[in-house]
């Protein structure tokens, strides 16, 4: 990934700097040296970062770095390198049980471990790529898997037939935009014509299963899916 932008999270300035001259000499942006909670989750509305290296121990004004990092989750997936000085089974279990860590640097750091370290980082943000580009994600906390053509509602699968698939991935793959009743029909049953009513009563038993306006017809024209 060219231009990586990575946000570095530290309640001692003068470590914080030294870690912002390290990632800088690797050749990655720094969007932002902060040191506290709310200075983080600023930066990263304001300037998205796609990694950031966060501190654990953020002293007793701020929230730690396991709370900015599941908050910061909210704004963006941002893979995390914990740094910390903290080696307790408890601390370190709070922060693995995170989806969004990559690694973490025990203190005192050295910054030989700062390359390998985002290097795992990277590797989060390819796998993630992967997956939202599979991932569509619908209207009301509906998210259909085009790779498996499965539908979830709030991560629970919703049962479809083969054919309900077939017309889900058509719809995605238009991105919202309107599928008339004829490419619809040609792709769903390529063998022959079909009679008037089997699209009606496709449409009908899949808004049976989903909120009506997952799916919108336009008389006498075509369908779309409402993607978010």
């Amino acid at each position: 990934m060219s231009n990586l932008k990575i946000l570095i999270l530290e309640d001692n300035t003068i470590v914080g700097f030294d870690i912002k001259r390290s990632v800088e000499t690797l050749g990655y942006e720094v969007t932002k040296c902060v040191t506290n909670y709310d200075e983080a989750l600023s930066a990263q509305r304001e300037n998205p970062a796609d990694i950031a290296i966060m501190d654990i121990d953020l002293g007793r004004y701020s929230k730690d770095g396991i709370e900015t990092a599941k908050d910061i989750q909210q704004i963006k997936f941002t893979p995390i390198i914990f740094l910390t000085a903290f080696s307790d089974n408890e601390t370190m279990q709070k922060a693995i049980n995170g989806d969004f860590i990559a690694t973490y640097i025990t203190k005192p750091y050295n910054r030989e471990s700062i390359a390998p370290a985002i290097l795992v980082a990277k590797s989060r943000l390819k796998n993630v790529d992967i997956l939202c580009n599979n991932i569509i994600t619908l209207k009301n906390n509906y998210i259909f898997d085009q790779s498996k053509e499965l539908l979830y509602y709030e991560d629970e699968p919703i049962k479809l037939s083969k054919q309900e698939r077939k017309l889900f991935s058509l719809l995605i793959s238009a991105k919202g935009n309107i599928v008339d009743f004829e490419n619809i029909e040609y792709t769903l049953w390529p063998d022959g014509p079909v009679s008037d009513s089997s699209l009606r009563t496709l449409l009908y038993r899949i808004r049976n299963k989903v909120d009506a306006e997952i799916i919108e017809t336009v008389q006498s024209f075509g369908c779309r899916v409402n993607i978010k």
